[in-house]
């Protein structure tokens, strides 16, 4: 349907002015809640702009429109670009495909930006590695997978990276298949210095690995920590599955890690 007829097709302006109250319901509430309340909306508007391509005879260039209503509507709301909107299509679709996810699931989600929503399902492949990644839990900002760093005149590639915005320090997390052996502590203390060497900046903290093993019957986690008293060349990361006092407020322990992640662990690079 050509956009100049959409705007005065009755169907379409009732669901445009069903949103537009929906959404300012949702403002007020986001006033004295968490924005969980807005992500929330993003997470319904995603449902019925799916429901919609379905059912209706607007055809794609209806999303085109409705950013342009909304944007009219509030001005100083950014979410509603045509750029959004799609993304905001894209996450639900990604957590309704092949399967839709229920609702505990969908609580998760809003707790999150939506930023960091989209940037975790663009790397993942399937639910599988989205849930891995919202499983680290608050404060682990993801940056991407397979980071690749230079050394002399070679390329190594970090499974993860992310930075916890709480400790204000990038966490490395390599993962393995098989069981533990010594020169993987070994090529994660390697990744974590250079990490420290070529991306920390001033005001960061000492980074943080995390060494994930599974085999066919679990997955064993360790952390890997710096040694703060010792220069950054000489420092040495110890494994430990106990976290200093210090941190256990901010990340999650081993048996969380474990506990939470072993269903969700895919195949690690062995190289």
């Amino acid at each position: 349907m050509a956009l100049s007829k959409l705007i005065h097709n009755e169907d379409y302006k009732n669901w445009l002015r069903e949103i537009k109250q929906s959404f300012k319901q949702a403002q007020l509430t986001a006033a004295v809640k968490v924005n969980s309340t807005l992500l929330k909306f993003y997470w319904q508007l995603g449902s019925e702009i799916a429901k919609k391509q379905q059912s209706s005879t607007w055809g794609d260039g209806f999303l085109t429109q409705l950013s342009r209503d909304l944007s009219s509507e509030f001005t100083d709301i950014k979410g509603f670009s045509l750029r959004n909107l799609k993304y905001i299509r894209q996450w639900h679709h990604f957590w309704n495909t092949p399967e839709p996810i229920g609702q505990q699931a969908v609580a998760q989600l809003v707790q999150i930006p939506l930023g960091h929503n989209i940037a975790i399902i663009s790397k993942s492949q399937n639910h599988d590695e989205a849930q891995f990644l919202l499983e680290l839990g608050a404060g682990f900002a993801y940056i991407g997978k397979q980071i690749a760093l230079q050394v002399g005149e070679r390329d190594f590639y970090l499974d993860l990276l992310f930075y916890h915005t709480q400790l204000h320090c990038y966490v490395v997390i390599e993962l393995k298949t098989g069981d533990f052996e010594p020169e993987h502590a070994g090529k994660l203390n390697f990744y974590i210095k250079v990490v420290d060497e070529q991306l920390k900046k001033q005001g960061d903290e000492f980074t943080i690995g995390i060494l994930l093993c599974k085999n066919k019957d679990k997955l064993v986690a360790e952390y890997a920590l710096s040694d703060i008293n010792k220069p950054i060349g000489v420092s040495e990361y110890q494994l430990t599955q106990s976290l200093p006092e210090s941190l256990q407020s901010s990340l999650p322990s081993i048996e969380e890690i474990e506990a939470g992640l072993a269903g969700e662990f895919g195949d690690g690079d062995d190289e």
